[in-house]
């Protein structure tokens, strides 16, 4: 298939590559320069009809200003994949405005990092079933090896991919932050004389062996202490997204909701919120207080 490609970076990039070697024409635009041409007018003149554009940029106003655009520029019968982290609420609106001109929509979201372009990519897509067959090539050229059914997803209609890459980025901070915690306590002091090793001595045979455990080694055989780095966690979006919907429909999400938390924590330098617990402490109990600039690592006196 002919595809253009928009937005390069590190996802973009490497599945433009990816499709290449697969045999896959790609023409690819990102709004920095480094791109096959120099605008989105010149990538939709270049394309064949019926064409197909695959969006690769951030998700809120950068997608939906593109949309907009591409709504003026292709034709009916051509095809829009939003692949980017797009809210699935995003996806009715972009879907209507593309339609009002005969162009059709698919979203598709897409985990496998900066390791997808060697390793594939997991596929969520939502649509229509005609794009989606429509689409199977460059679907399969992107997915791992192996069994369709394990690297790809019709999901359901528009917005059901990106519904399922939202829940799937949910438990992606549950898992990460149980390796992170269980990381924490082997340092914590105990008897263990080599994290690394015992983290690595998981990976095979074990219940709790992942590809996420795999890359928790890697990271530790770069930096054992993580001393190259803060503890600075962000969030891009989905986790929140993810707890909005358990809200809505009361589906308890304990885990992920502490681990989206547990990023806002990693945020405070000089938590408020600890603040008040100690002041709290030295109220009713008169547990001692640091002050200001003390020394924040001494024993605990319970309480």
């Amino acid at each position: 298939m002919q595809l253009g490609m928009v937005g390069l970076g590190r996802m973009g990039g490497n599945m433009a590559e990816r499709l290449r070697a697969a045999g896959h024409e790609v023409v690819g635009y990102a709004n920095d320069g480094s791109g096959d041409v120099a605008s989105l007018d010149e990538l939709v003149k270049t394309l064949a009809a019926p064409r197909t554009l695959w969006l690769m940029i951030p998700a809120g106003e950068p997608t939906h200003s593109t949309v907009r655009s591409l709504a003026d520029l292709l034709d009916e019968g051509d095809l829009v994949v939003d692949g980017g982290n797009s809210k699935f609420t995003d996806d009715t609106v972009h879907a209507e405005l593309l339609d009002a001109h005969g162009i059709r929509y698919v979203d598709c979201g897409v985990s496998g990092g900066v390791w997808g372009r060697t390793e594939g990519y997991g596929l969520m897509a939502g649509g229509d079933p005609a794009d989606i067959e429509r689409m199977m090539p460059v679907f399969d050229a992107l997915r791992p090896e192996g069994p369709r059914e394990e690297g790809f997803v019709h999901a359901g209609p528009v917005g059901a991919g990106h519904y399922a890459k939202m829940v799937h980025n949910g438990v992606e901070y549950g898992l990460m932050q149980a390796y992170a915690e269980g990381y924490e306590l082997l340092n914590a002091g105990g008897p263990v004389t080599d994290v690394g090793a015992v983290m690595k001595a998981w990976s095979r045979g074990t219940v709790v062996r992942s590809w996420l455990l795999d890359l928790m080694v890697r990271a530790l055989e770069a930096d054992p202490h993580l001393d190259q780095i803060t503890g600075y966690a962000e969030d891009s979006g989905e986790g929140r997204w993810t707890v909005d919907e358990a809200i809505l429909h009361a589906v308890p999400l304990p885990v992920i909701s502490a681990a989206l938390f547990a990023r806002f924590a990693s945020r405070q330098v000089d938590s408020p919120a600890m603040k008040a617990v100690a002041a709290l402490r030295a109220q009713f109990g008169g547990h001692a207080t640091h002050k200001a600039g003390d020394a924040a690592n001494e024993p605990p006196t319970g309480g």
